[in-house]
Parts: C-alpha cells; sequence; structure tokens
C-alpha cells in the first residue's frame, strides 16, 4: 500500500459508515441517512463542516481480497469529505469483529470474564486488519493532521499510525467500560493494547470511572507516571453510587510524551427528540400506543439490545415479581420491552434472546387475562421516530443492564420527557448513573433492590416526577452530542 503523504487535514476512523449503502430502482448505489436517536453519526459527519480535505475510513466486505482496492468516494452533503472503504472478506470480519472484538474483549469490558472466550482468537487478524486502517490513515493524512480513532475494535490503529507518523495529533476514544485493572489483565495482549492507547495526545472516555481505571492499568502493568489527581467536572456526581469517583488523572507520562485523559460523555441530541415529540406523524403513532397498548394504564418502557450484559432477565424476574407481590397493579400496568435481536450466527446472544423469550413468555402464561398481557415483548429494531413515540408515553422507563458504558436510551427519555412526569429507573452500573442526578438508582444484581425501586416509581407523586425530570432533562440539554465533539476535539488544541 502507498504511505506517501496525503492531503486529508481531518480523519475519523470507525467500524460504521457515515450512510447506509443501498440501490435505488435501477440498480445504482445510494446512501441513506442512518436515523439513529444518539446523533454520533450525524455529529461526526458535521465536523466535516469547518475542515478541508476531511476522510473517513471504515470497512466493507468483499467477496475476493486478491483484486479488492481500498475504495475512495466523495461524499457531498451535508459536508464535503472522502469516505474510504477498506475491503475485508467475510472470514476477516467475523475474526477481527465477531471472534476477537465480542468473544475476548467485549467480556473483560464488562467485567463479565466468565464469558472470555480466547480459543478461537486469531491476534494475527486483528494485527492485520487494524494495520490496514492504519496504513489507510497514514496515506490520507497531510502533515500534522488530526486523526480521531473510535472505539475498542480498533485498539491498536494509534499504536502503528504513530510509528509511521510522528506529526500527527492523534485522539481516540472508548465507546464501552474500561474494566478495573485486574480485570483488564486477563487479556493475554494487555501490553500491546495500553503501548498503543499511549501513543495518542488524547484518549477519551464516558466517566472518570473507566478514566481512572485505564490510569491504573497503565501505571501497574507500564509502571506509567500519573499525573496529580483532579476534582471530576461539576456535570459528574462525585460520589454516592457503584460508578462515582470524586477525582481523576488528567494525564499520563510515557516515554517522553504526555498523554491527556479526557472524561466526556457522549450526548444526544435534546433539540432533535423534543421537536420529534411535536411532529404530527410521531403524535400520531403516540397516540397509536396509546389506544392499542396502554389503555389507561401505567405504560413501564425497557429498551436495550439482546445481550447478556444487558440484564433483560434480571429485569423481566423483577417484574414478575412486582405482579406477584402487587395484585392490584393486575390489569393496570403494562411493560414494553424492546430488546433489538443480535445478529445471527454468535450461540452466546441467540441463547439469551432464548432465554428472553421463554421468561417474557412464562409470565406472561402466569398472569394475562381476557383484556390484558402484561408484557408487550418485541426483537424488531424500532424506528427512531417510533421510539421517541414511546417515550412520550412511558411513565416510566426502566433502564437495568448489568453494565453499561453510558445508556443513551435513559438520557433519550430525559429529553423526551422535558416538563412533563415520568420516573427513570436506571442502573448505578451504567456511565449515565453519574450524570443524571434525579433517576431512581438500583442494583441489577439485588432482588431487593430492584423491588425497591419500581415500587418506588409506580408509586411516586407526579410532583416529584416533575422535580425529578427538570434536574436530568436539564443534564442532557447542557452537554449535547455536539459539546462532546467540541471537547473531545478542543482537548487536542491545548496539548503542549
Amino acid at each position: 500500500m502507498n504511505l506517501s503523504i496525503g492531503s486529508s487535514n481531518f480523519i475519523i476512523l470507525y467500524h460504521r459508515t457515515p450512510f447506509d449503502e443501498a440501490k435505488d430502482e435501477a440498480g445504482k448505489r445510494i446512501w441513506r441517512d442512518q436515523k439513529s436517536p444518539n446523533g454520533i453519526i450525524p455529529t461526526l459527519r458535521n465536523l466535516f463542516r469547518d475542515r478541508d480535505n476531511g476522510t473517513w475510513i471504515a470497512w466493507r466486505q468483499v467477496d475476493d481480497l486478491s483484486n479488492a482496492e481500498d475504495e475512495r468516494i466523495a461524499m457531498d452533503e451535508p459536508a464535503s469529505f472522502t469516505l474510504r472503504r477498506i475491503p475485508l472478506e467475510q472470514a476477516q470480519i467475523s475474526s477481527f469483529y465477531h471472534v476477537t472484538s465480542k468473544e475476548s474483549f467485549w467480556p473483560i469490558l464488562h467485567t463479565f470474564p466468565n464469558f472470555f472466550n480466547v480459543n478461537n482468537t486469531d491476534w494475527s487478524i486483528f494485527e492485520e486488519v487494524n494495520q490496514r486502517f492504519a496504513d489507510a490513515a497514514c496515506s490520507e493524512a497531510a502533515p500534522g493532521a488530526t486523526v480521531w480513532v473510535h472505539d475498542y475494535n480498533l485498539w491498536l490503529v494509534p499504536g502503528y499510525i504513530r510509528s509511521k507518523r510522528q506529526d500527527l495529533k492523534i485522539a481516540f476514544f472508548h465507546h464501552t467500560p474500561f474494566p478495573s485493572s485486574d480485570v483488564f489483565s486477563i487479556l493475554p495482549w494487555r501490553k500491546q493494547i495500553l503501548e498503543s492507547l499511549l501513543s495518542c495526545d488524547v484518549v477519551g472516555f464516558h466517566i472518570p470511572r473507566y478514566t481512572e481505571n485505564f490510569a491504573r492499568a497503565a501505571n501497574c502493568l507500564l509502571g506509567v507516571e500519573k499525573g496529580e489527581k483532579q476534582s471530576v467536572p461539576l456535570r459528574f456526581l462525585g460520589c454516592g453510587s457503584a460508578l462515582t469517583e470524586p477525582s481523576e488523572t488528567p494525564c499520563l507520562n510515557y516515554r517522553g510524551r504526555k498523554v491527556r485523559l479526557l472524561s466526556s460523555p457522549v450526548g444526544t441530541s435534546p433539540d432533535v427528540i423534543q421537536a420529534l415529540t411535536k411532529d404530527s406523524h410521531v403524535q400520531h403513532l403516540s397516540e397509536r400506543i396509546d389506544e392499542d397498548t396502554k389503555k389507561g394504564r401505567k405504560l413501564i418502557l425497557s429498551a436495550s439490545r439482546v445481550d447478556y450484559t444487558k440484564g433483560n432477565e434480571e429485569l423481566l424476574l423483577a417484574f414478575e415479581r412486582l405482579l406477584e407481590r402487587r395484585p392490584d397493579l393486575h390489569g393496570k400496568v403494562v411493560l414494553m420491552l424492546a430488546c433489538v435481536a443480535a445478529a445471527s450466527g454468535m450461540r452466546i446472544y441467540e441463547d439469551t434472546q432464548r432465554l428472553i423469550e421463554e421468561t417474557a413468555g412464562r409470565i406472561n402464561g402466569r398472569f394475562s387475562k381476557i383484556d390484558w398481557v402484561p408484557i408487550r415483548f418485541s426483537t424488531r429494531r424500532i424506528p427512531y421516530e417510533e421510539m421517541v413515540a414511546w417515550f412520550s408515553q412511558a411513565d416510566i422507563c426502566w433502564i437495568t443492564p448489568l453494565r453499561d458504558g453510558l445508556n443513551l436510551v435513559a438520557k433519550e427519555y430525559a429529553a423526551a420527557r422535558k416538563g412533563q412526569a415520568g420516573v427513570l429507573v436506571l442502573s448505578e452500573f451504567t456511565g449515565a448513573s453519574v450524570i443524571l442526578d434525579g433517576a431512581v438508582l438500583t442494583n441489577p444484581y439485588s432482588h431487593k433492590q430492584m423491588d425497591t425501586a419500581i415500587d418506588s416509581a409506580i408509586d411516586m407523586p407526579t410532583s416529584e416526577q416533575i422535580e425529578r425530570m427538570e434536574k436530568m432533562s436539564s443534564a442532557v440539554e447542557t452537554f449535547t452530542v455536539s459539546d462532546w465533539a467540541d471537547e473531545q476535539m478542543g482537548a487536542l488544541e491545548i496539548q503542549e
């Protein structure tokens, strides 16, 4: 591959593409917007508006690599930039993403070491794919360009880039939790991963706990010098629950380099969500939910993916216990569990989905009446507008994963309920739990705490609901997804 100096001043590396590829009726390739309520993709695209000669690097699947070259496509809307797509065969994608990333990294990142599986991992393929991303970035980058790398499946990219291009500014953002040092140390490649991340100028995490975990791992495993701790920013709760931290390490010094650490939670787009609640189509969907599902009952909404980290079974069992001890709620409450099915071919997720379906079916079989089914269950991917309609109708949003890097659904619910009543029941093992002061926090590992939390939510006076929701919607509006991107990029500008 040609590694000559390129002309791009700003480069993003992300496994997701900025648009979805599709074909029109004539079979011509077209690009469709990804209507994601979290707004990350549109926000990253918008960063190219004020930058010349930008490049977005992702992958594409091909049948045969022998004649496949990197694809470079000129994108024009909403900003002008180049989309560079690296060709990968299905076997490479499966090894790099589904096996190494999902079977080895994912359970460690979420502190589920019992699910860790290293036996099928081909580390050389992971290195090869990361090297190809790094080579693409180096060949695109102009002198002194900024490169922003996203997430753990590209862990090795910063190190490969730095070895070839000392002139570049490199930032990395970790979208998942970062575990404690002893759990992270389970990974056989821990030193290589840490050394790569320490090649960056800025490494970003959602919350101070993850920042501290990373700093401690670097200190304990590589002897990296830590900067003097500072109090956490005011947007974070400093104490009181599982993931709170009163202070954090602002930087690390390693081999003559200063690496800035930045706790900066991804935001959402509250203005977009609030505008949608007033949209005629969304209001029509909301009315249908009211007529077809709610029917005067209290509606509890939970939205997540099929994943052992999301605590869906624990939530369903807590709902079953609620119905057992509170017969007064029979026929008066309904749970909507929107649980998006995982990609096929991964047995652990297939087993998880089967267990969720069986549990929901058993509970409905126990408690259903002629005119009432207590659980509505969906594994389809709910469109953005419909999810906002569910937010507008949900009296309670019940988000209790066993571990979650942030959880944007919780923040979206707070944005959609601005000025209204509503209760957010939130696991204290989500990153959002240290941001959303006003949520009813609970420990999903404890039956007693889960039971107390949902009882509190159901019985909470309207005045208290409004007061709590105002605090949460204010927090969401104070730090949006655009603020997150600006803060991450701004950190590069103040590097010494």
